[in-house]
């Protein structure tokens, strides 16, 4: 099933992209390949965005009931749950992108992994032609078979942006939970250091497919935040 649903008709897009780029560069494919995925996962990105957008006009009230309620954390956990309903929150709608790409990744890494070595490619649609084999070499020095270190760290970089781009803006007069801001910093860090760990063990094509979708993320965000602004009022990022 999983062949059949991400595999094959990752491997005849990034095939069909090859082919159809001037030059076959398959760093340019891959790329197509991340816009594509972007744009059919669109709704539930959005939504993602919107629910993560949400939960940050929230905060200033998490934390007046965090305060309310601090010798009583049942109390407090039954007075949040009833804000995120009040507001029509999911706080989990935003971990929702992040369980799709799973799947993505791992059919893109297979894709890679199995094809690029190879001499022929198998599991073409009879629609799409067969360019005999695809040339690991991107942008005319990158090989997309083999890890990359700075790829690795361009794709770390772009996530510890990502990151702080989606972090709650500091609002005045408003002090942050202890235990929270502890949190915040180490999603801050910890998610770029782990993506350049594993990076640094992946094929290149999986980084730069990380580093694009991350790049198509923030425009994303940016988008929304900007139309959500009211005119006149300047964009933020996280604090």
């Amino acid at each position: 099933m999983f062949h059949e649903l991400l595999y094959r008709p990752i491997l005849n897009l990034l095939v069909f992209l090859y082919d159809i780029i001037p030059g076959h560069d398959v760093g340019l494919a891959i790329i197509g390949v991340t816009l594509v995925i972007r744009i059919i996962l669109y709704p539930s990105f959005h939504s993602s965005l919107k629910s993560q957008k949400a939960l940050q006009e929230l905060q200033p009230k998490m934390e007046a009931l965090k305060v309310k309620h601090k010798d009583d954390k049942q109390a407090q956990m039954k007075a949040v749950m009833e804000l995120y309903k009040e507001h029509k929150v999911n706080p989990l709608s935003s971990c929702l992108p992040l369980l799709i790409q799973l799947p993505v990744m791992i059919a893109l890494f297979s894709v890679l992994n199995n094809q690029l070595p190879k001499t022929t490619i198998e599991g073409l649609y009879g629609f799409v032609s067969n360019p005999g084999t695809l040339e690991p070499v991107a942008f005319g020095f990158l090989n997309m078979a083999q890890p990359h270190t700075i790829l690795a760290a361009v794709a770390a970089i772009l996530q510890f942006l990502q990151t702080k781009t989606l972090m709650p803006k500091r609002e005045p007069g408003v002090k942050l939970d202890p235990t929270a801001n502890i949190l915040q910093k180490q999603m801050l860090y910890f998610l770029p250091v782990m993506t350049f760990i594993i990076a640094l063990k992946l094929p290149a094509g999986l980084p730069l497919y990380w580093a694009a979708t991350t790049i198509f993320a923030i425009l994303q965000q940016l988008i929304i935040r900007r139309r959500s602004q009211p005119p006149g009022v300047a964009v933020k990022e996280g604090a």
